[in-house]
């Protein structure tokens, strides 16, 4: 009976201690606008949730059939980000440059990007390093305000000749492209391409649902890690879609095994859309949607995340009619959470895992509530 007791107390310390075992996973969001510029307000939320990185889009790639190559486009070279944050570099590729390109193209491409990705890095750690020159030549005028003009020439020659490394704030470049069987070997070929022209730097790729489950088919793409992608998992345009930013009994169908071959961080949608119908068809996503419940003379609500239109309207670029309807779809606080458990039941994470929110935009971190959303860090 005494080893009954004694095997019962050592059981529940074992479990009470791997239940109190805390793991702090690096809180990130992803800033994917044309614009990576912040302000005050977007300073303030980044530190409210105590944030530690962010992915940060660079350009995009795309082909372009008159030209018959694939060329870099909607690059962002003014990026201002909150002091304090490491942030990773993402470049966009879409599958037809990787359909219609030869080994010889993707040679070019490879050298055309990285001088662009150098680039950008470079203007935006010179920019880093002049405002922190300027910041500390003010705090310096403070001080000594006798000679002011002076001391601030010479503090700024004396920061921006010792302006930090690139490897400081950038340790990590990230691709992010929906590769299919068909074109998988050319996106692996451009990997390994342009990891050899950033060798100081970790490669990471992202991975969609359907590249984790059937990973032996999609292949694992060359890099350090992977970031998997936990949302946009049907598809919109299809009237009868539950939610095709995602749910968490689809998010299970996905993460089967816990067999994926690449460390992996992870992506979970933090935003919201509307999706317009009209007659059953799909007419296209409208980002906004605040404004139909401030206006029930003009969205009739015709169910928990549905309105009809009750008169012709002009949404954003969307020409909308009398009789349209609009499907709201936004993930709720219980679907964040039960994503969660899901992930956290095969996917290994540890204190070096991203944990990444998408996207970084004060209307959706406002709607969901910092606080909530510290919560869904804590949950891993």
């Amino acid at each position: 009976m005494k080893k009954i007791i004694l095997f019962s107390l050592v059981l529940l310390s074992f479990l009470s201690c791997k239940k109190d075992k805390k793991i702090d996973v690096i809180k990130s969001f992803c800033y994917w606008k044309t614009d990576s510029y912040f302000g005050q307000e977007e300073d303030s939320l980044a530190k409210q949730m105590k944030l530690k990185h962010m992915y940060v889009r660079f350009f995009d790639v795309d082909w372009n059939p008159y030209a018959e190559e694939a060329q870099p486009v909607a690059t962002v070279y003014n990026i201002r980000i909150t002091d304090g944050l490491n942030i990773t570099p993402g470049i966009f590729i879409t599958n037809d440059v990787l359909l219609n390109s030869s080994k010889p193209q993707l040679d070019v491409l490879s050298e055309r990007m990285a001088i662009r990705i150098k680039k950008i890095i470079d203007k935006y750690q010179t920019e880093k390093a002049t405002a922190l020159a300027y910041k500390i030549a003010d705090a310096d005028y403070e001080r000594q305000k006798g000679n002011a003009f002076q001391s601030r020439l010479s503090t700024d020659s004396i920061i921006i000749a010792e302006k930090p490394k690139f490897e400081k704030d950038i340790q990590e470049l990230l691709f992010d492209c929906d590769w299919t069987e068909s074109s998988k070997d050319n996106y692996f070929y451009l990997l390994e391409k342009l990891k050899s022209k950033f060798p100081n730097y970790k490669i990471a790729s992202t991975i969609r649902l359907w590249q984790y489950k059937y990973y032996e088919k999609a292949g694992i793409p060359p890099v350090d890690k992977g970031l998997l992608m936990c949302y946009n998992m049907t598809n919109p345009t299809e009237y009868n879609t539950k939610n095709s930013i995602g749910t968490s009994d689809e998010l299970a169908d996905y993460i089967t095994h816990d067999t994926y071959p690449l460390e992996l961080d992870i992506a979970l949608p933090l935003f919201s859309w509307s999706v317009l119908f009209r007659g059953g068809e799909f007419k296209g996503v409208i980002s906004e949607y605040q404004e139909f419940e401030k206006s029930p003379t003009t969205f009739k609500k015709t169910d928990d995340n549905k309105y009809t239109l009750q008169d012709d309207i002009q949404i954003g670029k969307f020409y909308a009619r009398n009789g349209d309807e609009i499907k709201i779809e936004k993930i709720s606080d219980e679907e964040i959470e039960d994503m969660i458990d899901i992930i956290t039941e095969k996917v290994k994470i540890s204190n070096t895992t991203k944990v990444t929110f998408f996207s970084f935009d004060k209307k959706y971190i406002n709607d969901y509530g910092v606080q909530n959303i510290s919560k869904y860090y804590e949950s891993f």
